[in-house]
């Protein structure tokens, strides 16, 4: 049913290759079930796609309408990651398979890319026909229960028309093998299934160990996968392909592929031209005669999806894209309250050129504005080929001599302006055009990612800012030290916090940690703090301010816990009482160096029991004795006890001597802020009595 309902539609229309999806049973999907025209390798990405994906198969059965593509560039535009493999010429229609009530799949067709930009209303009303006729012959077979299955692809060679009865096959073998040069037939899928002599000659192999194989497989020195390229381009664009391949040791060949919908006749012949030019050595300024090659496309799409800030973005464009296409310079762009601005740049000996991009108006008309207001990229082969458009440029401003223009493009908005500059002029021809808007939606999907992480990373850093405390208030008879260390992971903000209160002749020292590592956990931890420091001014005792606090988080319905040490410090009688909440006990350092982990009764997590009682425990506090107040970060970590972490620190503040609090507080996190990876917060309180 599949691939006469198929095979009927691309006859109607005059397509030369298709595909009919159906939507897989209880998921959000659609899975290919025939393709025809094609081998199906040539859309291995897309064999099974969500419905939500950004692809016109995938658009068509979501909004039940055709989606139609009208060549490479609108590709590229619109579709970048169909655009980044397939960047040859081709138009695409994709219709829904549907009734008034089920979308059953949708169907996609292509055409050559010599075809007019717009589709006829004729070909449109009889795919819009074929597959409603397809979609009532579905609805019937699913009211029979006659299971939907994928169908065999439509690959098959139909016999040639004209040819029988005309020339004996015999006479055609030998009239090939007369001719000088060489002629070689592939199938759909690229498998040699006819050569002559003369091939074999110039190939350098056996006709037998051609036949049945693939070239770029059985030829080594065809392994490169820009000769694969070329195959795929004449089949999809159904235009005549060629390249030239050297030959081992040095003899150069041109090939030249004919396609049809039936496969491709390949002619083989000494390219003489380029080997002459090779003997004669290579001339300066030669630029590479391949594009972005498949490789280099993916280990930038691998390497973007990992850049985190605006500066990995303009490094790995810089890195990877630049060198690729040939570009010695790259500036990205942004906007903001309606101007650009220079996000980043590589490759400019003056760093002042660039800033003439900065401020520029998006009324102004600029390559880089109109690149981005509308969506087009703009390619500008010469000085003089751009100047025929923005005359009012001064002459070479930046020292390049060609430019490319590249709108970013991020979930259907412009988020900025790639530009590549070239030191010597550089025609752009219509494949590499593609594949450079292409590649220019990936880059907008990072940078996209990258400014909304830049712009939290710097919300989280100003809300932590304004919630610790910015410096440490002078207390009588007591000196004080801190640190904090965010969690590498997510936002590089948490819920760890301490604060120092005066209430003279007392002081109260608080440290603690609300679970998790992101804004919420950061604002339940303000909340808290300031309850704390209200609830120690009005005068409450330990228990009471930790019990208060943990009736009020409870009453907040934050859904978290959070873990806390309060302090009531009285130096002048040298005494201090604590209440514990969950929280790692503190270590106290006796005057002549002992250390004691203060692990004293307390209370359960606050946020867990509305009728918790905390108890309190009272200690001498000596002058010159030091208390070390921590978060669990400083002492937890993977495979490592926590009972050998406690000895450990406690150690290691034993053997501090007599360092200043802020040395040892640095000496405390010197590992932590060393590590490039911390799973958790890390804030530490150190405190001594005078």
């Amino acid at each position: 049913m599949l691939s006469l309902a198929l095979a009927r539609m691309l006859e109607d229309v005059g397509a030369h290759s298709g595909a009919v999806y159906l939507r897989a049973a209880e998921e959000p999907v659609l899975e290919m079930a025939v393709m025809a025209g094609m081998p199906r390798a040539f859309a291995a990405p897309w064999q099974r796609v969500g419905l939500s994906a950004p692809i016109p198969v995938a658009e068509a059965a979501r909004e039940r309408r055709m989606v139609w593509v009208g060549g490479e560039e609108e590709m590229a535009r619109r579709y970048p990651r169909i655009s980044v493999v397939l960047p040859y010429p081709f138009a695409l229609a994709a219709v829904p398979v549907a009734t008034d009530s089920t979308v059953y799949g949708a169907v996609f067709v292509t055409w050559p890319g010599t075809r007019p930009a717009e589709l006829p209303e004729k070909e449109r009303e009889r795919l819009t026909a074929g597959c409603a006729r397809l979609a009532r012959q579905l609805e019937r077979a699913v009211a029979e229960g006659r299971p939907l299955r994928p169908e065999p692809d439509v690959l098959g060679t139909p016999p040639p028309e004209g040819l029988t009865g005309t020339l004996g096959s015999g006479e055609a073998a030998r009239m090939v093998a007369r001719l000088p040069y060489g002629l070689v037939s592939l199938d759909l899928n690229g498998r040699i299934g006819f050569a002559n002599a003369a091939a074999a000659e110039l190939l350098g192999a056996d006709v037998d160990s051609l036949l049945g194989a693939q070239p770029w497989v059985a030829l080594p020195w065809l392994h490169d996968p820009m000769y694969e390229d070329r195959y795929r381009a004449a089949l999809i664009s159904q235009q005549i392909t060629s390249f030239v391949a050297m030959r081992p040791p040095g003899t150069w060949l041109s090939f030249r592929l004919y396609p049809s919908t039936t496969g491709l006749s390949v002619r083989i012949s000494r390219a003489r031209a380029v080997s002459e030019l090779y003997r004669a050595g290579p001339r300066r300024g030669d630029a590479p005669s391949r594009l972005v090659t498949i490789s280099q496309v993916l280990s930038l799409a691998g390497a973007l999806t990992e850049a985190v800030g605006v500066q990995d973005v303009v490094q790995l464009v810089a890195d990877e894209l630049a060198p690729a296409v040939g570009s010695q310079a790259v500036v990205l762009l942004g906007t903001r309250a309606g101007r650009m601005h220079v996000l980043g740049h590589r490759g400019y000996p003056d760093a002042r050129v660039v800033e003439r991009f900065d401020g520029t108006a998006l009324t102004a008309s600029t390559p880089g504005v109109q690149a981005l207001t509308s969506g087009v990229p703009g390619f500008f082969a010469s000085q003089a080929e751009l100047e025929r458009v923005y005359p009012a440029r001064n002459a070479t401003p930046d020292g390049f001599a060609a430019w490319a223009y590249l709108p970013l493009i991020a979930s259907g908005r412009p988020v900025g302006t790639c530009v590549l500059a070239y030191a010597e002029p550089h025609p752009f021809p219509a494949d590499e055009r593609a594949v450079l808007t292409s590649l220019g939606g990936l880059i907008a999907q990072a940078l996209e990612r990258a400014l909304l992480y830049d712009v939290k990373h710097q919300l989280a850093h100003g809300l932590q800012e304004a919630l610790l405390p910015h410096s440490l208030p002078r207390l009588p008879g007591i000196d004080a030290a801190a640190r904090y260390l965010p969690a590498t992971r997510g936002m590089d903000i948490g819920g760890d916090f301490y604060d120092l209160v005066a209430s003279p002749p007392l002081a109260a020292a608080v440290i603690g940690d609300v679970q998790g590592h992101n804004v919420t956990a950061a604002g339940l931890m303000g909340q808290i703090r300031t309850a704390v420091r209200a609830y120690t001014t009005v005068g409450h005792s330990p228990g009471e301010v930790m019990g208060a606090t943990n009736r009020l988080l409870i009453d907040l319905g934050a859904d978290l816990f959070a873990s806390c040490l309060y302090l009531r410090l009285d130096p002048g009688r040298g005494r201090a009482v604590m209440a514990r909440a969950g929280h790692p006990p503190p270590l106290l350092r006796l005057p002549d160096g002992r250390v004691k982990i203060l692990d004293r009764a307390g209370g359960p997590l606050l946020g867990i029991d509305a009728s918790a009682t905390y108890a309190t425990t009272e200690f001498e506090l000596l002058p010159g004795a030091l208390l070390l107040l921590y978060t669990d970060g400083l002492i937890e970590a993977p495979g490592v006890d926590i009972e050998d972490a406690l000895t450990l620190l406690r150690e290691r503040l034993a053997d501090c001597g007599e360092a200043s609090l802020d040395d040892l507080a640095d000496h405390l996190v010197a590992h932590y802020a060393a590590g490039e990876e911390r799973l958790d917060d890390v804030a530490l309180l150190v405190l001594r009595a005078r």
